[in-house]
C-alpha cells in the first residue's frame, strides 16, 4: 500500500521490556490513533509501517492477531454499510466493514494524555477543593451542630435527633424538642467553569510542524483532569476557524484542521455566551492558538478576511471581546504557541485588555503550563 509521508512524525524505536507484544503494540497503537485523528485504517498502515523497520510483532503474533485482539477487548467495532452487526463477530478477511474505536478506546486515549502530560498528579477524592466556609453547602463533613434557625429539614440529622432527645427526656414518655435537634454540618464547595478553546485553522498544521495533535491532547487530558479530579467542575470545549462551535468531550480524538482562517472574535463569544449560562460565579476562558486573527464574520453573513499581517479591524475586535469578557468577570489565558514578535505583541495587548494571563511557548511543555495554570486559577478564584 502506497504511504503518503507526512511531514512533523518522528518515531523512535520504543523498547518497553517486560511488556507483552499486545502491550506494546497498544502503547504504539494508541499514539498513532491520536495522530490520524481517529482514522483506524491510517493508524495501522503506519502500525504495519513501524513494525517493519522495528519488528514489533512475531510469526507467532502479527498485526492481524493483534487487531482481533483489539475487538475481543471492546477497544474497536467493526460497523457494516448495511447496518447489520456491530462488529462482534467480524472477520479479517475484507468483509467490507469500516473499523472504528470505540467509547472504551476513547476514554483510554484521554487517560493516556492526563498521564503523559500531568502524569505525577496525584488522584483524590472527588470534588476536593473546598472553600473553608462552612454552613448550607452541598457536600456533607460527618460533623455535627445544634440546629439554627434557617436550617434546611434536609440537613437535620434524625439519628443523633433522637438520640438527643432521649437522652434529654428519658425513654418513658418520648418528646422531641428544637433544642434536641441536630444538623449534620455541610461545606461549600469551589466550582469553576473552564472554555477551552482550539484554534483549528490552517496553520495548525504548516511549515511541516503538527500542532494540532498537543492541542487535542491537552483538551483529552484537560477533560480526564476536571471529570475526575474536579467533578463539581464544568468544561465546555470549542473549535473555531472561520467560525466558532463547541464539540464534545468524545469527538476530541477525531478533531482535526481545516481549510480555515482564525475567527478568534467568533470564539471568544461562544465562549462568553456559554459561560454566562453557568451558575458557577468562577469562571475562565483558556485559548490556544498558533496565528493570528484574520476572519470576522459579517452581520451579513459574509466574511471579512485579511492574512496579510495584522488587520486593524479585526485586531480591534479582539480587544472588544477581550474587555467585554473583563467586564463580566472571565479571565482570558492565552497559549499561544508561535514566537512571531508582531503575534507575541498582539497577545501583549490583547492580555492587558482583558486582564488575563498569555504564556508563550512551544509545543513542548504547553500541558505542563496549562494544568498547572488551571490549578493556580482555582485557588485563587475559589479562596
Amino acid at each position: 500500500m502506497a504511504m503518503n509521508v507526512r511531514k512533523g512524525y518522528r518515531f523512535q524505536k520504543y523498547e518497553a521490556p517486560e511488556q507483552s507484544i499486545f502491550e506494546r503494540l497498544f502503547d504504539v497503537f494508541q499514539e498513532l490513533i491520536t495522530h490520524t485523528s481517529g482514522d483506524f485504517d491510517e493508524a495501522i498502515d503506519w502500525l504495519r509501517e513501524l513494525d517493519k523497520e522495528y519488528e514489533l510483532t512475531t510469526e507467532d503474533y502479527t498485526i492481524d492477531d493483534f487487531i482481533e485482539e483489539l475487538k475481543q477487548k471492546g477497544y474497536i467495532r467493526e460497523e457494516f454499510e448495511n447496518g447489520g452487526g456491530d462488529g462482534e463477530k467480524g472477520t479479517d478477511d475484507g468483509g467490507g466493514g469500516n473499523i472504528s474505536i470505540t467509547a472504551k478506546m476513547e476514554r483510554i486515549i484521554r487517560q493516556r494524555a492526563l498521564d503523559q502530560i500531568f502524569g505525577k498528579l496525584k488522584r483524590s477524592g472527588s470534588g476536593n477543593h473546598k472553600t473553608g466556609k462552612s454552613g448550607q453547602g452541598d457536600e456533607h463533613t460527618g460533623d455535627f451542630r445544634e440546629y439554627r434557625y434557617g436550617d434546611g429539614l434536609d440537613n437535620i440529622s434524625m439519628t443523633e435527633s433522637l438520640k438527643n432527645a432521649q437522652i434529654n427526656h428519658g425513654m418513658g414518655s418520648f418528646q422531641l424538642s428544637e433544642e434536641d435537634l441536630v444538623v449534620e454540618d455541610t461545606q461549600y464547595k469551589a466550582q469553576m467553569s473552564t472554555v477551552l478553546m482550539i484554534d483549528i485553522s490552517h496553520s495548525m498544521i504548516l511549515y511541516g510542524e503538527d500542532r494540532i495533535t498537543p492541542a487535542k491532547k491537552v483538551a483529552m487530558a484537560l477533560a480526564e483532569l476536571i471529570t475526575t479530579r474536579y467533578p463539581k467542575d464544568t468544561l465546555d470545549i470549542l473549535v473555531f476557524g472561520n467560525d466558532a462551535w463547541p464539540i464534545p468531550i468524545k469527538d476530541l480524538p477525531y478533531l482535526k484542521v481545516g481549510p480555515y482562517h482564525t475567527n478568534t472574535v467568533a470564539g471568544l463569544q461562544l465562549a462568553m455566551d456559554m459561560l454566562r449560562r453557568k451558575r458557577n460565579t468562577n469562571k475562565q476562558i483558556f485559548m490556544i492558538t498558533d496565528g493570528k486573527p484574520s476572519c470576522l464574520r459579517m452581520p451579513d453573513g459574509t466574511y471579512y478576511k485579511n492574512s496579510v499581517g495584522l488587520d486593524d479591524f479585526i485586531v480591534e475586535k479582539c480587544y472588544n471581546k477581550a474587555r467585554e469578557a473583563r467586564k463580566l468577570h472571565i479571565p482570558i489565558t492565552t497559549f499561544m504557541i508561535a514566537q512571531d514578535p508582531y503575534l507575541m505583541q498582539f497577545i501583549r495587548h490583547f492580555t492587558e485588555a482583558n486582564k488575563g494571563k498569555a504564556f508563550f511557548t512551544g509545543l513542548k511543555g504547553l500541558g505542563e503550563m496549562i494544568f498547572e495554570d488551571y490549578e493556580a486559577n482555582r485557588k485563587k478564584r475559589l479562596k
